[in-house]
């Protein structure tokens, strides 16, 4: 605890993290030096790529948007240290002190947190009265303060026998993460992306996982006592299945496309509405104007350079779908969920009808977490209510766009 909790963090510059890191890895190979301890520093924003802070103490200090990649953090105490935004792409935080962390959209793919401790906790001072008061991050425009994983990539990374109850992974992108006899009692993973994640022997008493992905997930002898599974996506059908058809998909694609270009004298609209099309196949260059699927799940499905002019799709699930090159103008995508999707290069303008006549897409309340929307052409769109939190929008063309 400090006597003054208005005290500013003290301010590193590059060269005097570098000349801390190299005296404590002197330290830990026993060539004199010394261990780093840096209690209430900020180094948002240095590069740290690399460096080996094993053992090292770093309460209470700020890694605010810090390149930390490859870095070492085993056994170190980060208790309440701020990583928000930072890139932790394949550090290693084996059985480190992670109490109180902020990870807000942190980059973690490959990240090793095995044995980490991931409990809440708080950051205490006394102030001049003598009141103990808990020491909260830096705000910063645009920046969740919450403690925990909120948006964070986690993908592939290992917190075997981690203890992190009630932490919070919401939102988070856990693909592959290795949760074996993790303590996770209590934990949120609302909305996060467990594809793949091992949860074998894990406490999951009482985590909440709704709407989260859990397919491929593994939860061999875990215990799951009041854990709340509402509108998760598992394994298990999530609607009705094309098997239940007397037509096969590809007859139905084919009528679509017939009724499509005679417009409406031939054929037969398609409708997917309620459908789990997980195991439809490649749907990639496919004719979908005017396809009405409300409420479908298309989950992972590679629907690049498709033709969905005008498809009625609202609270679709999408997440983790390619639209790469997609014709996507005027389609309704109202209340959808496309976190993780790929819509690089998608046409999503409004379809022109005729001289009089335009119909915008519509995305209002759709939520875009972690979507690659480089170089898509969002003119006009309505992204009103959107959640487009850690998007890529780079190169992207958001004229009259409204928000």
């Amino acid at each position: 605890m400090s006597g003054d909790p208005s005290k500013q963090l003290v301010r590193l510059t590059q060269a005097q993290l570098d000349e801390a890191v190299r005296l404590h890895a002197l330290f830990r190979e026993s060539r004199g030096g010394h261990r780093a301890v840096l209690v209430g520093h900020d180094l948002s924003g240095l590069s740290m790529v690399g460096g080996d802070m094993s053992h090292a103490d770093f309460t209470g200090s700020s890694f605010f948007g810090a390149d930390l990649r490859g870095s070492r953090f085993d056994c170190a105490t980060l208790f309440a240290c701020d990583f928000r935004q930072a890139n932790l792409e394949n550090a290693g935080m084996a059985r480190a002190d992670l109490r109180g962390c902020f990870f807000a959209g942190a980059i973690m793919v490959g990240a090793n947190l095995f044995e980490a401790d991931l409990r809440p906790g708080a950051h205490v001072t006394r102030d001049k009265t003598g009141e103990f008061k808990p020491v909260v991050p830096q705000d910063r425009p645009g920046t969740a303060s919450e403690a925990g994983f909120t948006g964070a990539d986690l993908t592939n990374a290992s917190l075997a026998g981690a203890v992190a109850m009630k932490t919070d992974f919401s939102e988070a992108i856990m693909r592959g993460c290795k949760l074996v006899r993790a303590h996770v009692r209590g934990a949120n993973f609302t909305g996060s992306n467990l594809q793949g994640a091992d949860f074998a022997q894990a406490d999951t008493r009482d985590a909440c996982f709704r709407h989260a992905v859990i397919t491929g997930a593994t939860f061999e002898y875990t215990n799951m006592a009041g854990a709340d599974l509402r509108d998760a996506l598992s394994d298990k059908p999530n609607g009705r299945l094309l098997g239940e058809l007397d037509v096969g998909l590809d007859e139905l694609l084919r009528l679509h496309r017939q009724f499509i270009e005679s417009c409406g004298a031939a054929g037969a609209a398609l409708d997917l509405s309620g459908f789990d099309l997980r195991n439809a196949g490649r749907l990639a260059g496919a004719c979908l104007t005017m396809l009405t699927a409300e409420n479908a799940v298309f989950y992972g499905l590679d629907l690049s350079r498709a033709a969905l002019q005008a498809a009625r799709c609202a609270g679709a699930d999408f997440r983790d779908c390619r639209f790469d090159g997609a014709d996507m103008r005027g389609i309704m995508l109202s209340g959808a969920m496309l976190n993780g999707a790929s819509l690089q290069g998608a046409d999503l303008r409004a379809l022109v009808i005729d001289d009089t006549r335009r119909m915008p897409s519509e995305l209002s309340g759709a939520s875009l977490r972690h979507a690659n929307l480089r170089g898509a052409d969002l003119r006009g769109v309505c992204l009103t209510g959107a959640d487009l939190s850690f998007a890529d929008l780079a190169g992207a063309d958001v004229a009259g766009t409204e928000r």
